[in-house]
This record gives structure tokens, C-alpha cells and sequence, in this order.
């Protein structure tokens, strides 16, 4: 069975983040995109063959994207300082490209709140590449289209 290259897995992507009108660049990993349906148990009286699974609410992860260090830290940066002075929540976009540009999947985020930046370790012992992680909560996916 023949394939196209439309239809073949990514392989090599990289994710662009967007946080409204903000490019924050590409990453080049990402960790955490999903969700959880929060169960509560109850018993019923009289019934000893199960317990009753009730669904609550979601619950969203905490999002991590990773990247060597890169111009485009500035803006992270200055994304992040805007906690200080006076906060509102905004919409990421996150898209998935292959290696040549070409938009794999897209994920959006609502109410993105920065969580952490975590920069490079400078060793002697180990010259590694210096690499930067940021992680963003939000409060759910915006159903696009």
C-alpha cells in the first residue's frame, strides 16, 4: 500500500508557541498535553458488587516545552515579567511542523499562566548545549473550527 508524504507520521517536528499575538519561537520538545477526568467514588447501600465511578471535572497538565538557548528568550523573558505588572490571561497556540514548515497538529490553550523558567546549568565538567524549559498551566483547549 502506497503512501503520501501527507500521510506519513512526523518524525522530526519542532513546536511553535504562540501566546496571542507573541511568537515565542520553536521548541524543540513538549511534555504534558493532555487531560484527566477526575473520578469520585461512591458506595451505595446494599450493593456490594461495585462502587460507583462518578465523573467531577477535568483536570488539565501543566505543559513543558524545551529548546537550547535562543534570541527568542528575550520574550519569554518579558512574557514572564508581566507577572509583575499587572497579569492577564491569554491564549496559546501550540503547532506541531515538520522539518520542512509543514503543520502537523495545533493544540490551544486557554488562560495560559506562566508556571516556571528553568535556564541552563554551566558545568566545566560536562559542555552540554545550553538548553532553556518553560511550563505553562492553562485551563482547558480551545475547540478551534
Amino acid at each position: 500500500m502506497a503512501t503520501s508524504p501527507d500521510d506519513d507520521p512526523a518524525v522530526s517536528v519542532c513546536f511553535v508557541v504562540t501566546i496571542d499575538d507573541i511568537e515565542l519561537g520553536s521548541f524543540n520538545t513538549c511534555d504534558g498535553l493532555g487531560c484527566e477526568v477526575v473520578l469520585e467514588t461512591r458506595e451505595e447501600g446494599g450493593n456490594n458488587g461495585h462502587l460507583w465511578q462518578l465523573p467531577t471535572r477535568l483536570k488539565y497538565s501543566n505543559v513543558k516545552l524545551s529548546r537550547p538557548l535562543t534570541r527568542e528568550t528575550e520574550k519569554v523573558a518579558r512574557w514572564f515579567a508581566t507577572m509583575t505588572t499587572g497579569f492577564s490571561r491569554k491564549t496559546a497556540h501550540i503547532e506541531a511542523r515538520t522539518g520542512d514548515g509543514r503543520k502537523v497538529a495545533q493544540w490551544g490553550l486557554l488562560e495560559v499562566v506562566p508556571v516556571r523558567w528553568t535556564g541552563p546549568s554551566f558545568t566545566p565538567e560536562s559542555p552540554k548545549v545550553a538548553m532553556e524549559t518553560i511550563e505553562i498551566a492553562h485551563h482547558g483547549y480551545v475547540m478551534e473550527g
